[in-house]
Order: C-alpha cells, then sequence, then structure tokens
C-alpha cells in the first residue's frame, strides 16, 4: 500500500499539468468548454471518494476472485509469459465492455454508472468523475479473467492499466489518430459516448479498444457536435445529488407503478 501511493503521487502530479495545459488550451480555441470551477470541483469530489471508500469496498471483490481463481478451468495467467499479458489486455477490454454496456442497458445497474455522465463540459478532470456504486455492480464482469486462471492481482493491475488509459480519452484538444481510430479507443469516440443527441446515446463502450463496438453493432463515428451531459441534465454541483438522484428516481418510479410488472420495469428496465 505505501508503494502505490508513492507510485500514486506523481501520476497526480501529471494529471494536474496536462489539467493546466488543456485549460490553456481551452482559451484559446472557440467552442470549447473548457473548464468551470464548481463542475471541476464535484469531479474532484467523487474522484476523491471513489480512490478512498471505493476502494475499500473494491477490496472485498479480492476475496470473490480468489474463489472463482481456485475453481478455474484454465491457466492463462502466467505472469512470466508475455503472450499471457497480450491475452489479458484484450480480455480485460472486453469485460469492461461487457460491464459498460450492461450498465448503460438495465436501469438499476445505470443508477451506478449515471454519475460518470452527468457532467456538461468535457475535460480530463471528467474522468475524475466516478461514482462509489459500480464497485458494488462491477466485479461479477470480471470474474470470467479469474475463471481462465489469471489471479486476483493480474486482474486488478489490467484494470488500473484500463483507467490510465481512459482518463486520457476525457478531452476535447484531441481531435483525431488517425489509423488508430480504427481499432483503438480514441477521444474522438469517447465523446460521442458522452453524448446527449440521439445517435450518441448507449455508443462506444470500449475501454482500450473500439473493436468491440465495431463488432457487436455500437460503435457510432463523431459527426454532430458533441453535447455532453444527460438527456434530463442535472444542472447541480451537489456531489450527493449527482451519486444517488437516479437510485432517488427509481425508488419514485417503483412505488408509483401499479403493477408487479411494473415496478420490475422501473428496477430492471431501461434507463428512462
Amino acid at each position: 500500500m505505501p508503494r502505490s501511493v508513492l507510485y500514486a503521487v506523481p501520476a497526480l502530479v501529471v494529471a494536474a499539468l496536462l489539467m493546466v495545459l488543456e485549460q490553456r488550451w481551452s482559451r484559446r480555441h472557440a467552442g470549447a468548454k473548457g473548464y468551470q470551477l464548481g463542475d471541476t470541483l464535484a469531479n474532484g469530489g467523487l474522484g476523491a471518494l471513489k480512490v478512498s471508500f471505493g476502494a475499500l469496498v473494491k477490496l472485498g471483490a479480492l476475496p470473490l476472485f480468489a474463489i472463482v481463481y481456485d475453481h478455474r478451468i484454465a491457466n492463462l495467467g502466467q505472469p512470466h509469459a508475455w503472450w499471457s499479458w497480450v491475452v489479458l489486455l484484450f480480455a480485460e477490454d472486453l469485460c469492461f465492455y461487457t460491464f459498460h454496456r450492461t450498465h448503460h442497458a438495465v436501469r438499476l445497474l445505470w443508477a451506478a454508472h449515471v454519475s460518470h455522465h452527468s457532467s456538461e463540459y468535457y475535460n480530463l478532470s471528467t474522468a475524475w468523475r466516478q461514482t462509489l456504486l459500480t464497485t458494488i455492480t462491477s466485479p461479477v464482469f470480471w470474474m470470467p479473467l479469474a475463471l481462465l486462471g489469471y489471479s486476483p492481482w493480474m486482474i486488478l493491475l489490467a484494470q488500473g492499466w484500463s483507467q490510465l488509459y481512459q482518463f486520457a480519452l476525457h478531452t476535447e484538444a484531441v481531435r483525431t489518430l488517425g489509423p488508430l481510430e480504427w481499432f483503438m479507443n480514441t477521444p474522438s469516440h469517447h465523446r460521442v459516448h458522452h453524448g446527449t443527441q440521439p445517435q450518441y446515446l448507449d455508443r462506444n463502450h470500449g475501454g482500450i479498444f473500439i473493436i468491440w463496438d465495431r463488432l457487436f453493432g455500437t460503435f457510432e463515428p463523431e459527426g454532430e457536435r458533441v453535447q455532453y451531459g444527460l438527456t434530463r441534465q442535472l444542472h447541480t454541483n451537489n456531489v450527493w445529488t449527482i451519486l444517488f438522484h437516479e437510485v432517488g428516481d427509481i425508488a419514485r418510479d417503483a412505488r408509483s407503478a401499479t403493477t408487479m410488472r411494473g415496478k420490475l420495469g422501473a428496477v430492471f428496465g431501461r434507463p428512462r
């Protein structure tokens, strides 16, 4: 743990410097929304909750991974074999795609993920706009890696490099990356994912790669300038409202439904 904290300090310093550079860039480019103080502070508050209390909750997944690992059906997790890490790179990203797409399709899971989409701004600090709730809903989506023989520490490491990569996706400063746009997730592709326009909803769920979206029919290229946020904007920087507003909406809709089917639909149907 002390070594992890030691490694995190320079990463945070680099992230802060990149955000300063991004803010200076946005001031020189018409149309770039840049940063808004209240929004950025809310992002930072949500990020702090995720890396503190959320990290403690995430530790609870380690015994689950260990149990599945003890009953593995393969032994692909070979730390000293280069091919094992290549397989893990792609397999972890497929797990993330499945997690991400499912959290956009089931309302109860959307309630755990929606916080990340609630900002009307799009900058590097948006990557910190995380939620505590996905630490509870997400472990099951990575359990197949343990079943294939990847130990818990390898799974956590793969999740870590995916999160680092995805931090860099949250910017308007990078327009396109040429041929990389065909198979890598890029800022252009991820801007689409945060869009509120109908053609952008529930698109581009990949983490590091965009190949899963192309294979499974959820890819959408960036065309019309993206408008960020939710289809029903929150207009608040209150951290607790950002975190739990959809949970409250689900409870209200479930109470007001007059049939069991309606109540179940309010919880497990598609997001509204």
